[in-house]
């Protein structure tokens, strides 16, 4: 039985597919024509690096031809890197503060309120043909619902072979429109033998094998050519090279998405991608919209939303003061992208040169700098985000205190109408810090819209202006303040009219 989560996610177009699986005719359909279809493939524990290290052909052919995607989840306090809240994430569409699987036992779930993509698109397409087989029983037994069409919890004696010949028969004779298929042996090898064995890699190959073969009925398929499928191979989670997850190091919370389908870019890398994309771009390829109140955290990844932070990635720095991180982790600048700017005219002087005043920087390096500090808890903020951090600041001599203003650029609006500022944010509180955020009409003076005094989960954060009559731009600013406290981040500014 599995003891935490493990799958991939590839996205795979018909041609995709045909040149991942081999020579095959029948493929010059255009897309519109052709009949929306989805395979998810989760290989549970799986390390991409690992992967790229292996004998994995076809993985590799996928990726050759697809989106690759690394990504990372979340730490305790909200979850342990288990099987049960990243598989539960991965099919949701939402994190754990919101579906409430935080252990294996799935105790006080919500997954009715946030059912997974299938049941989504059973209710919103009745026709539609789901089904969804896997090795450890929990998936099909408890977070794909009765609503799906047929899910099976393959006997242990059978294991992944038994998975893989079922998956193999189902694409063969029910003529799916979705499809989930969950491997385990990656998983185990992990935990037996630990990420850096030689039986780890052996594992990885072996499960290799078994997604050419799903991949290869898909091909085989008589109606294939009239048919767009969209492929996803994800993993729940990493393991230690020792072996085992459940903690907060970065190769526990490693995860990933490969993905190849029509409009995603041949070899590509992307670093926008998290866990939740893999079920709201499942129900984007069988054309089932996304309704805002069902409170899903993912985007299509079909549908790229880089924002000004994005841009920086290419120019962010290794560490000068932090240890730790390691050297060849790219991850900081205080640069900021065209268009902002940071004040530090009333900043103390001194402190850790990476966080002196506002910062650009990633998830794999800013949680490295102090583990278990929940900055693992960053959940909503993607690719390269902002952080003011007046803890990690303050680990050498400081003069003064924190005070630092991020800027943004003067946003077009409409005078005498409303407007709504949104952003991502996640501020964690120790006083005397604080956070305000201000707006300013036409270059006039900020005016405080709000602040943050108290701990405020990860979140994108909503706040109507009224904007003032004859009034044509509007600029946010974003003072932290304090002193060897937390931190706060922000993420995906921008302003709208309401």
């Amino acid at each position: 039985m599995s003891h935490g989560i493990r799958r991939r996610s590839l996205l795979v177009s018909a041609a995709a597919l045909a040149a991942a699986a081999g020579p095959l005719s029948g493929l010059a359909r255009a897309a519109a024509a052709r009949t929306p279809k989805v395979l998810v493939i989760g290989l549970d524990g799986t390390l991409l690096g690992r992967v790229k290290d292996a004998e994995a052909p076809r993985l590799k052919s996928l990726m050759a031809r697809g989106l690759t995607a690394p990504s990372s989840i979340y730490a305790n306090p909200l979850a342990p890197t288990m099987s049960g809240p990243g598989w539960s994430t991965l099919l949701t569409g939402v994190w754990p503060d919101k579906h409430k699987v935080v252990g294996n036992d799935f105790a006080g779930h919500d997954l009715a309120r946030y059912p997974d993509f299938m049941t989504r698109a059973e209710a919103a397409k009745p026709a539609l043909r789901t089904y969804a087989v896997s090795s450890w029983a929990p998936l099909t037994d408890t977070v794909f619902s009765p609503k799906v069409d047929t899910r099976v919890s393959t006997p242990s004696d059978e294991y992944d072979e038994g998975t893989t010949k079922r998956a193999v028969a189902a694409l063969a004779d029910k003529d799916p429109d979705a499809v989930f298929v969950q491997l385990d042996n990656i998983d185990h090898a992990g935990h037996s033998s630990g990420a850096a064995s030689r039986a780890y890699l052996d594992a990885i190959h072996g499960a290799d094998a078994q997604v050419g073969r799903i991949l290869d009925a898909v091909a085989a398929r008589p109606s294939y050519g009239d048919e767009d499928w969209l492929v996803m191979v994800t993993a729940d989670h990493g393991h230690t090279d020792a072996g085992g997850h459940g903690g907060s190091s970065r190769a526990e919370r490693q995860t990933f998405l490969i993905a190849v389908g029509d409009g995603l870019t041949a070899g590509s890398v992307r670093h926008d991608v998290r866990m939740p994309d893999l079920a709201v771009s499942a129900l984007a390829h069988l054309g089932v919209p996304v309704d805002p109140a069902w409170g899903l955290d993912g985007r299509p990844v079909q549908q790229p939303r880089p924002d000004a932070f994005d841009t920086l990635r290419d120019r962010l720095k290794p560490s000068v003061d932090e240890t730790g991180i390691g050297s060849g982790v790219l991850g900081f600048t205080h640069t900021p992208p065209d268009g902002w700017s940071v004040d530090n005219t009333r900043m103390g002087g001194g402190g850790v040169t990476e966080w002196r005043g506002w910062a650009f920087t990633t998830d794999e390096f800013w949680t490295q700098t102090q583990r278990d500090q929940q900055r693992e808890l960053n959940l909503r903020a993607r690719n390269v985000f902002a952080v003011a951090d007046g803890d990690e600041w303050s680990d050498k001599p400081v003069t003064g205190t924190f005070d630092s203003t991020l800027i943004s650029p003067a946003y077009e609006v409409t005078g005498g109408a409303p407007a709504t500022l949104t952003y991502t944010t996640y501020y964690r509180h120790e006083a005397p810090q604080q956070g305000q955020v201000l707006v300013s009409y036409d270059g006039g003076a900020p005016a405080v819209v709000k602040t943050y005094a108290a701990d405020t989960p990860s979140t994108v954060e909503t706040v109507r202006l009224q904007v003032p009559a004859g009034a044509r731009t509007a600029q946010v600013r974003f003072r932290y303040t304090g002193g060897n406290n937390w931190y706060w981040v922000i993420d995906g500014v921008g302003i709208k009219p309401s």
